[in-house]
Order: C-alpha cells, then structure tokens, then sequence
C-alpha cells in the first residue's frame, strides 16, 4: 500500500533562509522515494550581520520572524507531518543567536537547532547519493555556505571522514577568512584524499547548482575543472552589475558566485580531482532523510 506524507526542512544558512518541502513516498517491499515539492527562498544576509559584529542585527531578526511566519503557513497549507529547522554558522556565530532561536519559538512556534559544524556535515553526509556514487570511486563532496564549507569523502560506497571549514562566501566577501583557515583546508583535504586514485568531486550549495544550470549539460552529467576554470575567469572579468546584467543572477548571487567557485576550484586542485558532479542537494535534503529516519526510529 503507497503511504505519502510531507516533510518540511528549513535552514537557516549563513546567506539565505530557505525551506523545502518533499514528499515521501512509502510502498511495501519498494525503496522509499524522496520528491521535492517546494523550494523557497529568502536572501536574509546574517552572515553580513554576525561575521562583522557578532550580533544579528534587529532589522534581520525582524525579516527572520516574518519568513519563518510565512514558512509556517506553507507548511500548514502543505499538510507537513514533521519538520525540522536548523541554524549553522551565521546564528552559531552570534552573541544572540540562541535569544534570536528563542524570540522565533516564541513569536511562530518554530523551534530552531543550532547545529555546530560536524553536525552539519553529518546531516549533509544522510543525503542519499546512491544513484550518483560508485561503489568503486572515490568522491569529496564539496557543500559550500555563506559561513562554512563543510567536506566529506566518500569511497566505495561508504563514508571515510567529514569536516567543516570556516571557509564561506559571505565570510570571504567580508575579509574575514584568514590565510590559515586556507593553508588548514588545504592540508586537510590533500591529507585525506592522499593515495586515492579516480577521484572526482561531488558540489553542493546554491552558487555550482547555478553555473550547472548555466552551462547546459545534461542531469549527471560532470563539469570539468577546465569549464569551472574558464567560468571563474568569466566571473572575474564582469563587474557586480555586470553580473547580474549579463549572466542574469539574482543580486544576491552576483557576489557570493566568485568567492564559491574559488573554494570549488581549490578543493579540485587540492584532490587532484579533474570533474565535479553537482546532483542539487544539500542540508534541506539531510534534514528530510534525517526526519525519515526518526520515524523509523519511532516506529521500533
């Protein structure tokens, strides 16, 4: 018998706020499927706010409050069963995060985790990537944010090791990366991937699903270190109207766009990695595979 019910995820990134909404699908004796049904997106900066003065500031917490409330009606609307929010390193960050989780709570009835770094990957590492992994290559999975880039390596199927960056675009547009935190991820990801043959690079976020999307090749298809090279070249000749003039990027794309694909083609340079698959998922759909998961759990 089919069983359907929705699920909804928010996360509450470093440079938007987004929220999905996915359909489970159960049938006996079938693998269950995971449909997307919706994707909204509010470009709420806290990052701008928190990597700059350590507080989210009382305009962003006022748009906070408006899009969880709107967030809330859509899923109410949506009949979401179970839902799940989570904050990573822009309210991790802040002097005010857990008042801001309070005053949200409070104000909408959302109850907002805020998860730390190896949460982070752990939830992203749930993310079912069986119909694009093989099981006898090797992967770093790449998920790059506005406050951190967390890397996960994949061989043969499994999991080997995780770990998250404070390597983001909104950080890096606001000078306050340091060159240590490069020489970190650097070593780290030419530690981890020493002695791996094949591999390749599996990119998440909302900047490479948008030069994906851009580059017309087909779903599963790979782009190569060349293309994304040639991309960042391209980037970095157009000025920020430019941008968004003739690439047609949303205002809050243009910038975040440039330091992302640096982050992208460093990670490529440190694997050795020649090809980045972009399959367009990332915390949202670890978070729907982690609430299925509780139900599983529930139910023994």
């Amino acid at each position: 018998m089919l069983n359907i019910e929705k699920y909804g995820a928010i996360d509450i990134g470093s440079n938007a706020v987004r929220l999905l909404i996915s359909s489970v699908h159960e049938e006996n004796g079938k693998t269950t499927r995971f449909k997307k049904t919706s994707l909204v997106r509010v470009p709420i900066r806290l990052g701008a706010d928190v990597f700059l003065t350590n507080r989210i500031s009382e305009d962003n917490i006022i748009r906070m409050i408006d899009a969880m409330q709107a967030y809330q009606l859509l899923m109410k609307t949506h009949k979401v069963v179970r839902y799940k929010a989570c904050a990573t390193s822009a309210m991790r960050e802040a002097k005010n995060g857990e008042e801001v989780a309070n005053l949200i709570k409070e104000k909408t009835g959302i109850q907002i985790d805020i998860i730390d770094g190896t949460d982070e990957a752990a939830i992203i590492a749930m993310t079912d990537l069986h119909d694009l992994i093989n099981s006898d290559a090797t992967y770093l999975y790449v998920d790059v944010g506005g406050g951190s880039t967390e890397f996960t390596l994949f061989h043969n199927g499994n999991t080997i090791t995780s770990k998250s960056f404070k390597l983001g675009t909104v950080r890096l547009l606001n000078n306050v990366v340091s060159e240590s935190t490069w020489q970190d991820a650097e070593e780290w990801i030419k530690q981890v991937t020493k002695g791996y043959t094949r591999l390749s690079l599996i990119g998440s976020g909302g900047n490479i699903n948008n030069i994906f999307k851009n580059s017309g090749k087909g779903i599963g298809k790979p782009l190569s270190f060349l293309y994304l090279s040639s991309y960042y070249q391209l980037l970095n000749s157009l000025s920020y109207e430019e941008r968004i003039w003739e690439l047609n990027l949303n205002q809050d794309r243009a910038d975040v766009i440039l330091p992302a694909t640096r982050i992208y083609l460093s990670a490529m340079k440190w694997s050795g990695a020649r090809k980045i698959f972009v399959p367009k998922i990332g915390l949202s759909d670890g978070i729907i595979k982690s609430l299925y998961n509780e139900k599983l759990q529930d139910y023994k």
